[in-house]
Parts: C-alpha cells; structure tokens; sequence
C-alpha cells in the first residue's frame, strides 16, 4: 500500500525545506518541494504549514502540498488500474513530470504517452502554427484508451520495444473484435505511430519496426453522397418560413453548398469576411487564406438575414437537422451503403437525406463544380486538398461521368478526331 505524508528536513530554527515521502512495499523516495518554512510554523500531525498570519505564503504552499498528493494518489491509482508494477523510480519520474522540476522525458511507452497528451494542449500543429484541435487531442485519448485496454487483454506491460509487425497484427485483431470500422483502426495505427514518431526524435525510441511498410494505416474508401443542383434547388424552393429553426439550417447548409467551406469554417463567418463580391477566410484546419466567390443563393441568403450569416448550432444538432431539412424536400432516392466493422463487410439499404451531414455540402461543391468542367487545381485552392489523386478521391463522380466530362469536353473545344 502506497503512503505520502509531508515532513522538514530539520528541526533546526531555520527555515527547512518541505519534503514528500513516498513509501510503497517497503521502498520510500524523498522528493524536496520548492518550499521551506520555520519549523515552529509547521504542524507535524498533519503535514502543512499552520494557518496563521505571521507566513504569508501559508496558503500558496498548502494548495501546492495538497495538490502534488492528490496528482501523486491518482497516479497511483492509475497504475494499479492499468496493472502497472509501482516503482519509487516511477513514482518520481511522475513528479518530475508533474512539477516540472526537470526536463526528464518519461523513458516507458505509456508514461510517454500520457506525458505527450498532457503537453498537447500547449503544443503548435506545425503545419499552422495553431494549437493542436480538440478533435486530435480527443484521438490521443482514445488511442490512448485503446492500447491500453488491449495491453490488459494481453496481461503484459507494452513498451517502445514490443512494437513490432506481430504486435500490429495481434493490435489490429484486437481493434476488429471491439467491431471498429476499418478507417477507424487505420487512424489509431496512423496516431500510434505519431506517439513513435515523437519519441524516436527525442532519442527515448530506437524501435523502427513501426515504420515497416506492412505496418500500414489500413482504409477503405467511403462510400458518401452529394446532392446534384436539381437537390439543392429543392431545398432552397423548401418553404420552412413556420420552422425557424429548420430554415436557419437550410439556410446554412446552402451557404456551404456553394462555398466550400467546412463546418468549422462555415460556424464562424461574420460579414467582416465579406469583401466585396468575395468571402475571404482563414481556414481553420490549414491556417491557408482562401477567396470564394459569393454565389447568387449565398448573396439571397445574406438579404434574408440583414448583410450576416444565418446563426450556427452544434454540428451533432446540425446534423439531426438537415436530415429532416432534406427528408421534407424529398431527398429519398434509394442509396447503399458498405462497410467494414470487425474485419466483415456489411451493406445497408438507406433514403438519401438519411446520410446527409453538414460535410455533404463541401462534397456537394466540390463534385458539381467538377462535373461543370470547372479546373480540378482552382477548386483544389478552395477545398485544400493537396493532391489531384487525393481530391479525385474525394469527390462522388462515378466512371461514366468522367466518360460524359471527356465528351463535353470534346464538343465544348471542337476537338474531334479527324481522319485523315
């Protein structure tokens, strides 16, 4: 059973520096605070400086003392959870860690790991210079979650040298029989090996295993939709004028049809982004300054709402409500679905506004300004996507209407083949 209590290195009528004792199986640390105080103002029954006046900083070391025991009983907590051996070599690298006394990395997987998202919210995302998103830090925590649940199912402690190609394949077994989707496994692979990544330029990994091409983010191609300009003009015909909150999504969604723009994006516009005829935006996700023409459904939209943009909700909220927008303006046509859970394809049979979000707008724009014959790289400039393979693959153009594109193309240009 672990113990920490709080005592002074001396007796002496000097000021004496504050000290954590640590016991657990018979082994103690002592690990020195910041802190010294008068013998005379300590109290020894319980473990803090007295509560009177004549020490100023009374309460500053009290809150720290109490606060360090609290952080050093749930770590080891934590580790009884996770089945960890307790170590005083572990217990004080923790409270290095955790007061950062020193610039000590954690030398284990786990406690990498742990350190590494707890930094998070503190580091920049290098591509733009921001913070790192909410969403990533939650993917973290939830790789996080994963290998350790399945370091428990394997009775063993997984650290930097057990990740090899028979730990991937036992890993990725293990993720298939919680009946994760198949793009879901590759993005706690893709995360793992950010963790691997970090720690092998720090020197703490030298396992390279992981960087073998058979120890692969695995993914399979979504099967998504967009709606055609037939669609969006159903919906913008919709007459929702009694539903207020409906039309205001409506509204939105609109906006993003023929902009471009990503929920995020799309959240936070205000009409100092208007200038002019453009919309002019800092993307979130990139950092990159983009300029979007404002369509005449976009311009009607902002006479409708005095020169702003109709007001956001919660994407999950959002997403309820276009499915409903969509199922009132007949959006029904009969769609399939195909996934991968737990390493077995399944199909299911779905009405369309059924598989609307507020992501099918983007797509919506992409692919039916592509379908125009508007240049691929120019809406590549507003989407952000990197590549022409990987913006090919996000929008929803089937092989038969690249065909048609080709053939449009041809007459459009004059450009027929001529016999000679």
């Amino acid at each position: 059973m672990a113990t920490i209590r709080f005592n002074l290195k001396d007796k002496k009528n000097t000021p004496q520096t504050i000290r954590l004792i640590f016991r657990h199986n018979g082994k103690k640390i002592i690990y020195y605070t910041p802190f010294k105080v008068y013998p005379k103002y300590w109290n020894v029954t319980k473990g803090r400086v007295k509560n009177i006046t004549t020490v100023t900083d009374k309460d500053k070391i009290n809150i720290y003392l109490n606060e360090i025991e609290t952080a050093l009983k749930k770590w080891v907590t934590d580790q009884q959870s996770k089945n960890e051996t307790i170590t005083t070599d572990k217990a004080k690298e923790f409270l290095n860690i955790y007061t950062g006394k020193t610039e000590q990395t954690p030398k284990t997987l786990f406690l990498y790991i742990d350190n590494f998202i707890q930094k998070a919210p503190q580091r920049l995302n290098i591509s733009t210079g921001k913070p790192v998103s909410y969403k990533m830090i939650r993917e973290y925590k939830r790789t996080f979650f994963y290998l350790q649940e399945f370091s428990k199912r394997q009775n063993k402690n997984i650290d930097f040298k057990d990740i090899n190609l028979d730990f991937y394949e036992d890993f990725t077994t293990f993720l298939k029989s919680k009946k994760l989707a198949t793009n879901t496994i590759g993005k706690k692979i893709q995360t793992l090996k950010i963790f691997l990544n970090s720690a092998t330029e720090k020197g703490i990994n030298t396992n390279l295993s992981y960087k073998n091409p058979r120890f692969k983010a695995i993914t399979e191609e979504s099967e998504t939709v967009y709606l055609n300009e037939t669609e969006l003009n159903k919906i913008h015909n919709l007459d929702l004028t009694n539903r207020p909150k409906l039309d205001k999504v409506k509204d939105l969604f609109l906006v993003g049809c023929w902009t471009g723009l990503r929920f995020s994006d799309l959240s936070k516009l205000t009409p100092d982004n208007i200038k002019g005829d453009l919309i002019e935006i800092e993307q979130q996700k990139t950092g990159n300054k983009v300029f979007i023409p404002l369509h005449p459904i976009v311009k009607e939209i902002l006479n409708k709402y005095n020169g702003v943009f109709p007001q956001s909700i919660s994407n999950q909220r959002f997403n309820e409500y276009i499915k409903e927008v969509c199922k009132l303006a007949g959006i029904d046509t009969p769609e399939h679905k195909a996934i991968t859970k737990g390493g077995i394809k399944q199909s299911k049979k779905y009405k369309k506004y059924e598989l609307v979000t507020s992501h099918t707008a983007r797509r919506s724009f992409a692919t039916n300004l592509y379908k125009s014959g508007f240049p691929a790289i120019s809406i590549m400039q507003i989407t952000g996507h990197k590549t022409e393979k990987a913006f090919l693959k996000y929008i929803k153009v089937t092989p038969e209407e690249h065909a048609k594109l080709l053939a449009l193309h041809w007459n459009k240009n004059k450009q027929h083949l001529k016999i000679v």
